[in-house]
Order: C-alpha cells, then structure tokens, then sequence
C-alpha cells in the first residue's frame, strides 16, 4: 500500500480543480505546493477573464476544454454564488485591413461551438462603448469575469471537504519511478519520503522542469520550455469601459486589452514580454511607452500620465517567439508509457476557465 492514493502538485486553479474532482470520485488526494498559499503564480497573475473559446483551432484541446468548462465554470459559479460577471467584450478592428481577422476569429468560433457571436457596426459600438473608436466590432457576450481566488477557495473547501488535504510550504525535491507507483522526497520545513500511487504534474510553468527530474522518464516526453512574461498596468481616473475591450490578437497573445475586475476597475494587459526567468515578476515603467501607444488604437482619449505599473505574470509557453502555438497537454500513461502519472503541459489562458474541464479529462486518465 502506497503512503499516498493521489498527489496534486501545485495547487493552482488547475491543481485544485483536479484535487477536488479527484476527492469527489472518492480518491485520497494530497495537494503539494511549494508556495506560501493557493493560487499566488499564474493564478493569480491573470486578467481574471472567462474566455467563451474564441480564439482557439477548432477540435483542438484547448478549444474543447474553454468551450466546456467556460459552461461549467458559469455554472459552478452561479450555484454557489461566487463573484462573476458576464460583462460582454468587444474585439475591435480599428482599420478596414482588420476585417478579415474579424471574420476569421468569428467562423473559427462557431467551428467550436460558440454561436453566440454578432458583428456590430462603429455607430453600435460607440452606442455601447462610447469611448472606443473602430470600423468594426465583434460582440462576445459570454465572456466574462470571475473572482478567481473566491474561486479557488471554493474548489479548495470542496475538496478537503470530501477528506482532500493541502500541505503549503512543500516542494518537491526528488522523485523516482518504483514498482507500484512512485517514491517522492518532500522538502519544506519537514522533509520526508513518501511512496505515491498516483501523481498529477500540475506545477504550472514550473512542470516541465519537475518532469526533467524524474528518474526514468522518457526524456522524449519532457518539452522545452519558454516563458513569455505578461505586464499589467492599471488606470488612474474615470473608468471609462463597461465590457472587455481586446484589439485583434497578436502572434503570442491576444493583444494589450482593456479589463474590468469585480470593483469596476479597468486594467490594461498583458503585453508579451520573453524572459529567461520565471521569476521575473516586476513590471518595468518604461514599458508605458508601450502601452499608450496600443491602447490608443482602440482608445484615443487616453490621457498622459493615467497608466500606473501594477502586476506581471508569466504565461508557460512550450514554444519560442518565432514558434507556432501548440495545443494544452494533458499527457497520461497512454502518451509516455508510465502508470500513474499525468502532466498537465503549456496550460496558459484559457486555463482558469478551462480548469473543470481539464480536471475531468484529467480524472479520466487515471481509471
């Protein structure tokens, strides 16, 4: 007998997620996170926004899962009466050259399922955002935004509640393949050695790096890692938006956008920033410059002076700058040929409102 049924590493909002699913089909799970809390690297260093699955290849991983667990989450959130608001956002063409990606963002959405979608013309679009100036507008209305960490508490308080546990302050410092599961060599303040039966790699932009130190892991199977690193800036003044306002997207991300927290806040990010260290987390003010020049695209009433550094977050990219965007991975036993183990690879944005569904497939993996 193993000391451990399930083990969750990193206790994200995809962690949690699949803790808790985990717990709920009576499996005994630890989550195992080296930080001092839930939730405090790519979780909480995001735009908070519930994507309606837009953007993404159709058939693809990452569009199945925004699809399905954008409607999950929905639900999930309305039943316990979490923080959310279906705001609405508009992506604007700021020039008629930006029509065809209009059009090309709109048929690959309903190629995916989202049919909810409806162009709206500059006089519309000025009626609903009156600041924002566009030759032609895209109306998502079941984007949104949440409260992620009152999100993830509730996943957290549901998953100990169906006898899940959370040990902070715990990385993983070695871990090896044995016969009927793993042995994984816990540090913190008590380190110890524990044999494990099953282990899900939901360490973020930190899983790969963890999947390279596994003992006998095929070495095929353990991607490259990149780190593209998101700035945010927040606006001082008059808020002057009521929905998301994106740009058309960019080739590694979706554009510097406009948006609103749970306050009404109106925030402005991220760029796409490539660094070499995941920990490079401070938002550098000369990057204004940046900003201004973007946001005015789609807003020139920006007025000088009214952007303010706040937050950076680092987006795990398994590709380069000059790489195409590959799929999430949810790698099981049937991809690299080890029993029990299951890597969750290059889940960025759409992540948060993809969780309940990765954690679902991620269950699915372990029958």
């Amino acid at each position: 007998m193993a000391d451990i049924d399930c083990l969750v590493i990193g206790a994200g909002v995809v962690g949690l997620a699949v803790a808790r699913a985990l717990a709920l089909a009576g499996r005994e799970v630890v989550i195992a996170e080296a930080a001092e809390g839930i939730g405090t690297q790519t979780s909480a260093r995001n735009s908070e926004v519930i994507h309606a699955g837009i953007y993404y290849p159709p058939g693809s991983l990452k569009a199945r899962v925004c699809v399905e667990g954008r409607k999950q989450l929905y639900r999930y959130l309305q039943e316990r009466g979490l923080p959310h608001k279906a705001c609405g956002k508009l992506i604007v063409a700021t020039s008629a050259s930006q029509r065809p990606v209009l059009e090309g963002i709109a048929a690959r959405a309903a190629a995916s399922g989202v049919d909810t979608l409806r162009f709206v013309d500059t006089a519309e679009a000025r009626a609903m955002e009156p600041e924002v100036a566009c030759e032609l507008a895209l109306l998502s209305p079941e984007t949104g935004v949440v409260d992620s960490h009152a999100f993830m508490l509730s996943l957290l308080g549901e998953c100990e509640a169906a006898g899940g546990s959370l040990a902070l302050h715990t990385p993983i410092s070695g871990w090896r393949r044995e016969a009927d599961g793993f042995s994984v060599d816990f540090g913190g303040d008590d380190p110890a050695t524990y044999t494990v039966k099953s282990i899900i790699n939901s360490a973020g932009h930190g899983a790969p790096r963890l999947l390279g130190k596994l003992d006998g892991f095929p070495a095929e199977h353990v991607p490259k890692q990149s780190f593209a690193k998101g700035n945010y800036f927040s606006l001082l003044g008059k808020q002057p938006f009521t929905h998301l306002i994106y740009p058309v997207p960019e080739a590694a991300g979706l554009g510097i956008h406009a948006t609103i927290d749970m306050a009404g806040r109106v925030k402005f990010g991220p760029d796409v920033e490539w660094v070499e260290d995941d920990q490079d987390l401070v938002v550098d003010p000369a990057r204004a410059e940046r900003f201004y020049a973007a946001i005015r695209t789609y807003w020139p009433g920006l007025k000088d002076g009214a952007l303010v550094a706040d937050y950076a977050g680092i987006r795990p990219k398994l590709h380069g700058p000059t790489e195409p965007m590959p799929d999430f991975r949810i790698d099981g036993p049937a991809v690299h040929g080890v029993p029990g183990l299951v890597n969750l690879l290059g889940i960025e944005s759409p992540g948060l409102t993809s969780s309940l569904a990765i954690a679902e497939l991620t269950v699915e993996q372990l029958r």
